[in-house]
């Protein structure tokens, strides 16, 4: 839990403080002294009796009570420095800056676990250990630089690494990004940066505190505290981006089903963000262009101005924008031309507006006012002004900010001359304006930014499944694959339509089942993984005699218990399934189905709970969306068929939590009905 001794303490000491400030406990109390601490601060060496002009105490027992200890000495020594501050002075919040724990040895767990029962016991707060500390406009308790000038109207930062933490305010700082509060949480013994989203939501007061957040995170361990918190936060006017680090493919375990191939622990962290309303970002400079696009106001479209006097970066903004679904739309008409009436000859109103290197300060605020006031069709601009260095253009960027006090559309400032308008850059900067000096990095942000979805409401099961019969089928199953008489009744209980079928053993039941279900028919083996690999699939079979002959060579391939026979039905081919994804939970999934599956791997998902509405947005966001809905001539498939599938899906699994992995796939779609034709279920009790 996260103490007021922690966020606003009255008192710190400095273990292991120093004056030697190259280690840590010398940097930190110097930055805690150079952040003027108006509190009592103290320090514990036993070696000195006045560090950095503070007081130094030899022990515990002869120092007053302290709200925070900071510490920065070997792991072997505190877990009983923490058992001592507890008892003889009071103190309920630690930040322990020292390495040698969790993240190293058995042993250094050890020493970690017996530091979080002491705190939790008399409910104190922990901060790392192996951190960097954290930074807040009360105290400065971190041994790094840099250190910015905080301001509630800048980011708050919670980061499971500090020295990310310190490479992204580092690479930020520059471009005027602002921060109000830095958390660096190190080991997470008893505090992660789920806990602190939990705080900064609970304690969330809209007048003072910062409405952005910045995550970076290597893992997960809350998922269901990380979307309750910042769907809260970005419901009561927040803006939240995150990386979540360790994206890769090599760091997913290896699945036996479509659907466990297909579902990636990446994959559920998507979802989770997605329906959280975060934006996920993959590097440093993405998060900070995107947190820097949360200091603008938010844009109300997607039409974008583009004034420039460089055609380049116009034109690589203009691919920028336009790859992320944005639009940079054709201006004229008669207000154009009156603007380019005011403007050097040669110059070009159409979108970009480029009014060449001569450009002038005035020509700018012409520009940006016709803008704001007569084209009504653009929401937001982009300014890229930069020099050659012949003159000085601090007037055009005095220009530049004040409209940006007075326009309602948001204006982004691209100055790429960060060296040779180094002056006039930082004169800007000084205004609380914040410079993207990279257009293409600013173009994706922007439509990262634009296209992120809100959180999402929390999803009721809009259909009725037949959950007392589900229960049956999973009680009286064993772990692992269901056979297929389990998994038509799973089917039928959910109220998910599948073909007619049959399971055979004989060839006599084979050409009886397969004249029952009607010719053509098609079969298939039962046990192999993958049928079509191992000849385990045969379409079209017209009458008994061909039904004989293919199920005597079918039931010769290994591992094969038997033949399910269906009626061979047309349709295009699509693909729904579940995977339970850890802490996660389930993951329901959609896409094409059949062999496409794995080739195109063209995937929608979502975490459950789902609704209706849910899975039709899943199936609009597949890439291959257009072909279900019908082109050159072919009919469509019956999307809501698809959608309500999908949502059957979550409903069953939210009865059978039981299921591990389930495929339906192929599911047969035509624009009457979607039938499920193959299944498998896994399940884990």
């Amino acid at each position: 839990m996260i103490t007021r001794q922690l966020t606003h303490p009255e008192s710190i000491v400095v273990v292991g403080g120093s004056n030697d400030t190259s280690k840590p406990g010398g940097k930190v109390l110097k930055n805690i002294i150079d952040g003027e601490f108006a509190g009592k601060l103290f320090v514990l060496n036993p070696k000195e009796t006045l560090v950095q002009g503070i007081a130094s105490f030899a022990n515990p027992v002869g120092m007053p009570t302290v709200d925070l200890a900071v510490i920065a000495i070997a792991a072997k020594y505190i877990p009983d420095l923490v058992d001592q501050l507890i008892l003889h002075n009071k103190t309920r919040a630690f930040i322990i800056l020292s390495a040698g724990f969790s993240e190293e040895s058995k042993e250094g767990k050890a020493l970690e676990d017996r530091i979080v029962k002491a705190v939790n016991a008399v409910g104190g707060s922990l901060i790392g250990p192996n951190c960097v500390g954290i930074l807040t406009p009360q105290h400065h308790s971190i041994f790094t630089y840099p250190i910015p000038n905080l301001t509630s109207k800048g980011c708050d930062f919670i980061s499971g690494s500090g020295a990310t933490a310190c490479f992204i305010m580092e690479a930020g700082i520059p471009k005027g990004l602002s921060f109000s509060n830095v958390y660096s949480v190190g080991n997470s013994a008893q505090m992660g940066i789920e806990e602190i989203l939990k705080y900064m939501d609970e304690n969330f007061d809209p007048a003072k505190d910062s409405k952005i957040k910045l995550l970076y995170l290597e893992t997960i361990s809350n998922p269901e505290m990380l979307l309750k918190h910042a769907s809260s936060l970005i419901k009561k006017g927040c803006k939240i981006a995150a990386i979540k680090a360790g994206s890769s493919e090599a760091g997913s375990r290896a699945a036996s089903s479509h659907t466990g191939a297909l579902a990636s622990p990446d994959l559920a962290v998507d979802a989770l963000f997605r329906k959280a309303g975060i934006v996920r970002c993959y590097g440093r400079e993405e998060l900070i262009a995107v947190a820097s696009v949360f200091m603008h106001p938010p844009m109300k479209g997607r039409n974008i101005a583009i004034i420039t006097h460089a055609g380049g970066p116009a034109v690589m903004l203009t691919d920028a924008l336009s790859s992320g679904k944005m639009e940079v739309p054709h201006i004229y008409g008669t207000a154009a031309e009156f603007l380019k009436e005011k403007l050097f000859p040669g110059s070009s109103v159409a979108n970009p507006i480029d009014f060449l290197a001569t450009g002038t300060a005035d020509q700018l605020g012409t520009i940006i006012d016709a803008v704001e006031n007569d084209f009504h069709h653009i929401d937001a601009m982009v300014v890229i002004f930069g020099t050659p260095g012949l003159v000085e253009i601090f007037d055009v960027y005095t220009v530049l900010d004040e409209k940006m006090k007075v326009c309602k559309k948001p204006i982004f400032a691209v100055l790429p001359s960060i060296l040779t308008a180094a002056d006039e850059v930082a004169f800007f900067l000084s205004k609380n304006r914040i410079n993207f000096p990279d257009e293409a990095i600013l173009g994706q942000a922007i439509a990262k930014v634009y296209h992120s979805p809100q959180p999402q409401t929390t999803a009721i099961s809009s259909v009725k499944v037949d959950a007392k019969k589900i229960r049956q089928v999973i009680d009286n199953a064993d772990e692992g694959y269901l056979d297929p008489i389990k998994i038509q009744s799973l089917l039928d209980a959910a109220g998910i339509h599948r073909a007619g079928e049959a399971v055979v053993t004989t060839a006599e039941q084979a050409q009886n089942e397969a004249l029952r279900l009607g010719f053509p028919v098609v079969m298939k083996v039962i046990g192999p993984l993958h049928k079509s690999d191992v000849g385990g699939v045969v379409l079209n079979v017209k009458d008994e005699i061909q039904a004989k002959v293919e199920f005597d060579r079918m039931i010769k391939i290994k591992d094969t218990t038997g033949i399910l026979i269906q009626p061979m039905l047309s349709g295009m081919e699509l693909f729904a399934g579940v995977k339970r994804e850890g802490l996660f939970g389930h993951m329901i999934l959609c896409g094409l189905g059949g062999i496409f599956i794995e080739v195109l791997k063209d995937v929608s998902s979502e975490l459950a709970p789902i609704d209706l509405t849910t899975a039709n947005q899943m199936i609009h966001r597949l890439k291959s969306f257009p072909l279900l809905q019908g082109i050159r001539g072919q009919k469509p498939i019956h999307i809501e068929a698809f959608a309500e599938i999908i949502t059957r899906l979550f409903a069953l699994v939210e009865a059978a939590p039981e299921i591990a992995e389930m495929d339906l796939n192929p599911l047969l779609g035509d624009e009457k009905q979607v039938v499920a034709v193959d299944a498998r279920i896994r399940i884990e009790k």
